[in-house]
């Protein structure tokens, strides 16, 4: 009787200890992800600062500015190419009923 509960209490003490160790190390994976989430915010924000500074950020909203109205002259363009493609296959298929 007396093994059984040696036993009973080493499973137990290796079973608490087990948990203590699974916490801690846990604990430590959780800080080390905050850490270098806060590095990364940190990086993200220096390579941020200086383009504030110097103006640049205002060069890359008037790069997108036009980049949009490229865009917008684009689709006006492939919207007027469909509409001749289908004038001419109205055309074709015209020519094609008259003979």
């Amino acid at each position: 009787m007396s093994q059984y509960r040696e036993s009973s209490s080493s499973s137990l003490s290796s079973l608490i200890s087990g948990a203590v160790l699974g916490a801690a190390g846990l604990a430590w994976w959780l800080f080390s992800e905050a850490e270098r989430r806060q590095q990364t915010r940190k990086q993200r924000a220096m390579l941020y600062a200086p383009r504030i500074q110097d103006g640049s950020e205002a060069l890359e909203t008037s790069s997108s500015n036009r980049e949009k109205k490229n865009s917008e002259q684009l689709e006006q363009s492939v919207e007027q190419l469909n509409a001749a493609i289908a004038d001419v296959r109205k055309q074709l298929e015209d020519l094609g009923g008259q003979s």
